[in-house]
């Protein structure tokens, strides 16, 4: 989903006499309610979920949940971020399949990034320093300041100019169909961010940043990208650039803190200097990764083998993995996912295979690597080779849990899925596509009504409650109509789901008619 020419970031209300920063405000206050700005956030969430753009890649949802966890608890730990604001909002990252350059936040704390974005940066601190900005703007309340003004307008109101507005880069036939008029223009003047704003994300997101251990020379790297940028004609790939306008005295305010923070700064140790290089190595792979994702097309995937093809030269690559072939290992990486996409699964194990012995020593790039071999077998249509003897149960990470319940899936072992997802979402429970596989996991052990109500749980997860009720109520129907199809504690989570769900949708009514 291409988003318009801004960044949206979204800044949850604080309680009453609670500053939200260490730093004055700007003399602006925020008249809208935390419910009214939750609530336009969870109508603009819930289009976006339906958007074919939106991706949820559980691998590279890991890599960018891995850099924001940290700039959470960095904005926690200096007093930007309260518990009370932590807890009212969502605070939920999408991301979008999209090649610009691009990250965004909405009200109600939903937070997006373009896969443009993960491919173009050349390293996890990079891509720190815009995540850091951006939560800056939501620590600072910049974008409920401007939805302040927009009060007349009711919230149903702003959500549809803002999802016009965001539809405006993609299609704008959509554009006019969410917009009346020229709203559009008008939504996006007022959600650009002000000088003032954009100085005091700049300052607070680069404390964020360096306080959750990331280098601070991302900031510089990344203003130098856009600054790049900047200088050549504007084709449409760099909607952040547009959105957060450089200007002489923004570098050379960045220039500053970077130089003072080196300056401050204990020469790194040779423990910090081998960490700092295994983050690279993973994130080579995880934008190549980004960059295959984002669909750019046959010819762009045949390059990519190409590419692969000359650097996995004997002559040329050496292992392990160091910093001097980081970028190898992102080209090959990328070689043998994109040979797969081609359908070249002899030619995308050959390259996975030379990738190996290059992050053999860096953990998170093995694991990597591993979960891409269960890819290139799913994509082949049989069943991955580790099927048989993996143990889904000491799965940890999100991306292991969900690619290894689909490889095991393949090798028709549902019993075990179905055993590992049930406490997988008892912890996630908005994990929308946990429930999806879970629902195909009791499908294939013949649990229709456990099937049905597991399907009803991923569309409440996003948002369409609608959509869920009617499945839960299907479920509780197949109960009635075929008595035994499930236990006793499976109707009363039925039932209870059931009244949940028919509050909920009977609230939006009433407010929505209250809004309008």
């Amino acid at each position: 989903m291409a988003l318009a020419n801004f960044s949206l970031a979204q800044a949850p209300a604080s309680a009453p006499g609670v500053t939200t920063g260490s730093l004055p405000s700007l003399g602006e206050t925020s008249e809208l309610a935390a419910a009214a700005e939750r609530r336009i956030g969870d109508r603009i969430a819930a289009s976006i979920y339906r958007d074919p753009d939106y991706i949820d890649d559980p691998v590279l949802v890991d890599y960018v949940q891995s850099l924001w966890l940290p700039l959470i608890a960095a904005a926690r730990a200096r007093g930007e971020l309260h518990v009370e604001l932590e807890e009212r909002f969502a605070w939920q990252v999408f991301l979008i399949r999209d090649r610009s350059i691009n990250a965004f936040a909405l009200p109600g704390g939903y937070f997006g990034v373009h896969l443009g974005l993960i491919a173009a940066v050349g390293s996890a601190d990079e891509m720190a320093a815009v995540l850091g900005h951006e939560i800056s703007h939501v620590t600072q309340r910049h974008i409920s300041r401007m939805l302040t003004q927009q009060s007349r307008q009711t919230p149903w109101m702003i959500a549809a100019m803002v999802l016009g507005a965001l539809a405006a880069g993609k299609n704008g036939d959509a554009a006019s169909a969410a917009i009346v008029g020229g709203q559009a223009v008008a939504v996006q003047n007022q959600l650009n961010f002000s000088r003032d704003m954009e100085r005091e994300a700049d300052r607070i997101g680069f404390g964020v940043m360096t306080d959750a251990g990331f280098e601070s020379r991302g900031v510089t790297a990344m203003f130098e990208k856009l600054q790049q940028a900047s200088r050549l004609n504007d084709n449409g790939s760099f909607p952040y650039l547009r959105s957060h306008p450089l200007t002489t005295e923004r570098i050379a305010a960045a220039q500053a803190r970077v130089q003072l923070a080196s300056m401050e700064a204990e020469k790194p140790s040779r423990e910090k200097l081998v960490e700092a290089g295994k983050a690279r190595v993973l994130h080579a792979m995880m934008a190549s990764r980004a960059r295959i994702l984002a669909a750019p097309g046959v010819d762009a995937l045949r390059s990519m083998v190409a590419e692969a093809q000359r650097r996995t030269s004997p002559l040329v690559m050496q292992a392990p993995a160091s910093a001097d072939n980081v970028r190898d290992v992102g080209v090959v990486y990328a070689g043998a996912y994109a040979a797969a996409q081609l359908r070249d699964f002899a030619g995308a194990r050959t390259f996975l295979a030379k990738l190996r012995p290059f992050v053999a020593e860096v953990p998170q790039a093995a694991g990597a690597a591993d979960l891409l071999a269960v890819d290139i077998d799913l994509l082949a249509g049989v069943v991955p080779a580790t099927a048989a003897s993996v143990d889904i149960s000491k799965a940890t990470s999100r991306a292991e849990v969900l690619t290894q319940a689909r490889s095991l899936l393949a090798a028709q072992r549902a019993q075990d899925v179905s055993s590992r997802l049930q406490t997988w979402v008892a912890a996630h429970p908005k994990d929308a596509t946990a429930w999806q596989l879970l629902a195909v996991a009791y499908g294939n052990q013949n649990q229709n009504v456990r099937a049905i109500r597991a399907d009803a749980e991923s569309r409440a997860a996003q948002l369409d409650y609608p959509a869920a009720l009617d499945r839960f109520k299907a479920a509780q129907g197949l109960m009635r109509s075929n008595p035994g199809s499930a236990d006793y504690v499976e109707g009363s989570i039925l039932d209870t789901r059931t009244r949940q769900t028919e509050s909920l949708i009977k609230e939006q009514a009433l407010q929505d008619k209250v809004d309008h």
